[in-house]
C-alpha cells in the first residue's frame, strides 16, 4: 500500500457516524469519497499538494491560535482571523474575483456584515501581515528541505539573503478623501527578503506610507541580522548605517554602490579577471561609521560589455566578504544573481493577485501582498516537490509557474465541493516526513507536459502605425482580402 492508499483510507472522517448503526451508510461514503479523492489526484495532484499544505499550515485552529497570541491591537470578537485570511487567499490565489465576491460565497459561514470584514481587513497591522509571512516560511521551509528541494548557495558557506523593495501599484479612488485628486493613491511599500537555496520569500518590512523611502526601513531589517548571513542588494540600499551595521554584527553584504556612499582607498585597483558580462576589478577601501570605527571593505568594479538599461557602461559592488570566502569574480556573479528575486515579484504580478487596487486603505493591501507571498510559497512547495523528483534545473527549465497557479485556480473551487474542508483535516496530523513522502508520490504523477514553458523568440521591433483621421477604423476583413491578392 503506497503513502495515496493509505492516505484515502484514513482521510474520511468516521467520527460523524454511528458505525454499529449506520455501518451500510458509512461503508457507501468512504467508498465514493476514496473515488472522489483518487479522481483529483489523478486528474490534478498539482491542486491536491496546494490544498493539503494549505491545510497542514493554515487551518482555522491553528491560524486563530497563532492570531491570538501574535496580534498587538485587533482581537478575535465575531469574525475570526483564519475567515479573513480564507477571503483574501481566495481572492490572491483568484479562486474569486474580489473581496466581495469570496464573501457571497460563504457568507453564511462568516456570520458578519461584508462592512465587518471590511473593517477587519482595513485594520490588520502590518506587524500582524509580516509575521505571518515570517511563520509561513518558516513552515514551509522544513517541507523544502524534507524534499531535498534546495538549491547550493550561490556563495558557499554563507547564508545569503536577497533584500529588494517592492511598492504596491495605485488603488481605485473609493476612499472618500481620494475621490477628488487625479493623483494616483500608493497604499504602500515593503521590503522583501528572499532566500536563494529554498526559493521562497521568507520575511517582509510592510511600510503603510506609500512614500517612504525604503531606506527608512533599514533598520527594522539590521534588527534580523544573524551571524552568517550574507546580505545581497541593488545600490538603493548602499548606505553607511546599513554597511557597516551589518559589518558590526559579524554578517556579511554584496551591495551595489551608490554614487553618494563616502569611502576612500586604501590601495590600487588591480584586475582580477573577467566573468560573463566583463572585465573585474578589485582594491581595498576604508569606510568610517558613524561611531568615528573604521572598517576595511572591497571595492569591486566591473567593466561591463554592454551598457545596462540604465546606460551605465559599469557597476561598483561593496562587500566585507573576506578574499578567502569568495574572489572578486565570485562576488560579481552573485550580485548579477540577486535578478532572482525581481523574477519573484514579476511571478507575483503575474500569476496571482498580488495588488488588489480595489483595496485602498494601506493595511489591507499590504495584508493582500503578504497574502501573495504566501501563495507563492505555497507553489514553491508544488515545484519543491517536481524538482525532488525530476531535477531542479529541469523544473527550472520546462515547468511554467504561471500553468500551476492557473491549475490550482481553476481547480479549487470544483474540489472543495467534491471534497469539503473537513474531508482534509487528516493533513494536519502528519509529520514532515509523511507529508514529504505523500507530494512525492502525486509528484510522480504529475505530467510535467501539461505546464511546460513556451519560451518566446527575441522581441521584434514594433512598427509604426499610421493614423487616418477620417478613417479612425478599418475592416480587418477587407485587409486580409489584400493581402491575400
Amino acid at each position: 500500500m503506497n503513502c495515496i492508499q493509505k492516505i484515502n483510507l484514513d482521510i474520511f472522517d468516521s467520527s460523524r457516524y454511528n458505525q454499529g448503526n449506520n455501518l451500510d451508510l458509512y461503508l457507501k461514503e468512504i467508498k465514493m469519497l476514496n473515488t472522489v479523492f483518487e479522481q483529483f489526484i489523478k486528474e490534478s495532484p498539482v491542486s491536491v499538494i496546494s490544498r493539503s499544505a494549505m491545510e497542514r499550515i493554515f487551518n482555522p485552529e491553528q491560524l486563530d491560535q497563532w492570531f491570538d497570541s501574535t496580534a498587538k491591537e485587533q482581537y478575535t470578537k465575531d469574525l475570526l482571523f483564519s475567515s479573513v485570511f480564507d477571503i483574501m487567499s481566495q481572492v490572491v490565489c483568484k479562486n474569486r474575483p474580489s473581496v466581495n465576491a469570496a464573501y457571497q460565497a460563504s457568507k453564511d459561514q462568516i456570520g458578519v456584515s461584508i462592512t465587518s470584514l471590511y473593517n477587519k481587513i482595513n485594520g490588520i497591522e502590518p506587524h500582524t501581515s509580516a509575521e505571518l509571512v515570517r511563520y509561513a516560511a518558516q513552515e514551509i521551509s522544513q517541507i523544502i528541505e524534507g524534499l531535498g528541494g534546495t538549491k547550493a548557495s550561490p556563495l558557499p558557506g554563507f547564508r545569503v539573503k536577497l533584500l529588494d523593495g517592492n511598492c504596491i501599484e495605485k488603488t481605485h479612488h473609493r476612499i472618500k478623501e481620494l475621490r477628488t485628486l487625479a493623483a494616483g493613491p500608493l497604499p504602500g511599500k515593503s521590503l522583501v527578503v528572499y532566500d536563494p537555496c529554498l526559493c521562497l520569500p521568507v520575511d517582509v518590512f510592510p511600510c503603510e506610507d506609500g512614500h517612504s523611502q525604503e531606506r527608512s526601513l533599514l533598520s527594522d531589517v539590521l534588527e534580523t541580522v544573524t551571524l552568517g548571513d550574507a546580505w545581497v542588494a541593488d545600490r538603493n540600499f548602499c548606505t553607511l548605517e546599513f554597511t557597516t551595521g551589518i559589518a558590526s554584527k559579524d554578517a556579511f553584504f554584496v551591495i551595489r554602490e551608490h554614487k553618494k556612499y563616502s569611502w576612500k582607498t586604501l590601495g590600487k585597483e588591480k584586475h582580477i579577471g573577467d566573468i560573463e558580462t566583463g572585465k573585474v576589478f578589485e582594491q581595498p577601501i576604508c569606510v568610517i561609521d558613524s561611531s568615528a570605527k573604521e572598517h576595511t571593505f572591497r571595492r569591486i568594479r566591473v567593466q561591463l560589455i554592454s551598457e545596462t538599461r540604465d546606460g551605465d557602461s559599469e557597476i561598483a559592488i561593496i562587500t566585507n566578504v573576506p578574499e578567502k570566502g569568495a574572489s572578486a569574480t565570485t562576488i560579481a556573479d552573485v550580485y548579477r544573481g540577486r535578478w532572482t528575486i525581481e523574477t519573484a515579484f514579476q511571478y507575483l504580478a503575474d500569476y496571482l493577485n498580488s495588488e488588489i487596487n480595489a483595496l485602498g486603505y494601506p493595511r489591507a493591501a499590504l495584508f493582500g501582498f503578504c497574502v501573495s507571498l504566501i501563495a507563492y510559497m505555497v507553489i514553491a512547495t508544488v515545484r519543491g516537490a517536481l524538482a525532488s523528483i525530476h531535477g531542479a534545473e529541469k523544473i527550472d527549465e520546462e515547468v511554467s509557474g504561471y500553468y500551476i497557479a492557473d491549475e490550482i485556480s481553476a481547480t479549487f473551487r470544483g474540489m472543495m465541493i467534491a471534497l469539503p474542508e473537513n474531508e482534509w483535516h487528516y493533513f494536519r496530523t502528519l509529520s514532515v516526513a509523511e507529508y514529504v513522502n505523500f507530494i512525492q508520490d502525486l509528484a510522480r504523477q504529475i505530467k510535467l507536459s501539461a505546464y511546460r514553458k513556451h519560451k518566446r523568440g527575441p522581441k521584434k521591433a514594433m512598427l509604426k502605425r499610421k493614423h487616418m483621421k477620417q478613417s479612425p477604423h478599418v475592416s480587418t476583413a477587407r485587409i486580409i482580402a489584400k493581402r491575400k491578392k
